[in-house]
């Protein structure tokens, strides 16, 4: 069968932040590339809100973001720098705290919002113009062919690519048209979301607090207040996003055990309903899952856009090996090696995170004194809080 005249090295669907993060990066490596969505995030400017949804972008994946070029571009918007985590246990009182200069490091990271980096990301590949953009578009179906894979699009043209890249969300058309399914479920949580002042400044600290009907954390914006992710049952997630504003208040103050004094609403709260997902397989043939299309993790913390940055950066390594060693890109065994290591890290994170809410929900019992005294033990062993540092702040050796 003969190549096709117009053959891309590479598709990407979904154009979030993984996914243009993923598009941009494999054009930079010198790649042909389409990006497929039916619509892009524009950036927002220093004028407009801040957005409800941020994610704590660690330092590597800065890294990635000014391997790319935009890094400044979105701090030059807005971005709230942390130097300290201080995670508390509601119940007795025990915390650890990490403080980057104790490690020798300018941060732990920075609070960014989802639309400003996809925005700056975007605005990055159509001002460049390399990147074939077939927006507003939605993928269909996918085929396997003899040059890779045969992409469908939904008004009935096609593109022929090596490697289709599914970065399309959590409910990823890309994975259920590859069949492949997911391992997890609900939570039974919502994350309700807002931002708010407060009479204590938070003084470049992300504050995450357990309670036992979920986690509450305070995150800092770069204009003195703080982003509010509190997770919560269901039907009280619901209750608190629709309640008048001063009850709200009262009830986040409580919550908060009244760190940051009193506290006011200043945006709309949202809630997003909560649940651990792991696809059962990262790569088929002519095919890779990245960011939400391959795993859905819990909010601790805002971390869970870093694993799929590290997708992008572990797939352009990928194709970097690949030249170097002379081999063909997006080799099966390539891709298989790239999707066991992803997967792995990603099956290992959602653990965590999942063992930690789970643990911390614990509200009798004699584990309550045991996680009480491990979280005072740990903050005072240099090593392992290190590399909890680490783990936490998603640091990386390099």
């Amino acid at each position: 069968m003969r190549t096709p005249r117009d053959l891309l090295d590479v598709v990407v669907v979904g154009a979030g932040m993984v996914g243009a993060a993923a598009a941009l990066a494999l054009d930079r490596a010198g790649l042909r590339v389409a990006l497929v969505d039916a619509r892009v995030d524009s950036a927002p400017t220093a004028a407009d809100p801040v957005d409800l949804r941020v994610v704590a972008v660690a330092p590597h994946a800065e890294r990635l973001l000014e391997r790319l070029g935009v890094w400044r571009d979105i701090i030059g918007v807005r971005a709230g720098p942390y130097c300290r985590m201080h995670v508390e246990d509601a119940l007795g009182g025990a915390s650890l705290d990490f403080d980057a200069a104790d490690y020798g490091w300018p941060r732990l990271g920075h609070i960014v919002e989802n639309r400003l980096v996809a925005g700056v990301l975007n605005a990055a590949i159509a001002r460049e113009g390399r990147i074939r953009a077939e927006i507003p578009a939605a993928f269909a179906r996918a085929e396997p062919a003899s040059h890779g894979m045969r992409v469908h699009l939904a008004d009935g043209r096609r593109l022929d690519t090596r490697l289709l890249v599914g970065a399309d969300g959590a409910a990823s058309p890309v994975r259920v048209d590859a069949q492949i399914g997911v391992d997890g479920g609900e939570y039974g949580q919502s994350a309700l979301v807002c931002h708010v002042e407060h009479d204590s400044a938070h003084a470049g600290t992300a504050w995450q607090r357990f309670l036992p009907s979920g986690p509450l954390a305070f995150l800092p914006l770069a204009d003195g207040r703080s982003s509010i992710v509190w997770t919560l049952p269901l039907a009280r997630a619901g209750k608190l996003r629709d309640a008048d504003p001063e009850v709200f208040e009262a009830q986040l103050a409580k919550a908060s055990d009244g760190r940051f004094g009193a506290v006011r609403l200043c945006s709309p709260r949202a809630t997003y309903p909560l649940r651990r997902q792991i696809a059962q397989r990262f790569a088929a043939p002519g095919l890779v899952l990245v960011g939400d299309a391959a795993h859905v993790v819990h909010p601790l913390a805002g971390q869970g856009v870093n694993l799929g940055f590290e997708d992008v950066a572990a797939l352009l390594a990928v194709v970097e090996s690949a030249r170097g060693a002379q081999r063909a890109l997006f080799a099966a065994t390539d891709l298989s090696r790239w999707a066991r290591e992803r997967r792995s890290e990603a099956t290992l994170a959602a653990r965590a995170f999942d063992g930690l809410n789970r643990l911390y929900a614990i509200a009798d019992g004699p584990l309550v004194p045991l996680r009480q005294f491990g979280l005072g033990l740990v903050d005072r062993i240099v090593p392992i809080k290190r590399r909890l540092a680490e783990r936490a702040a998603g640091i990386r050796a390099g």
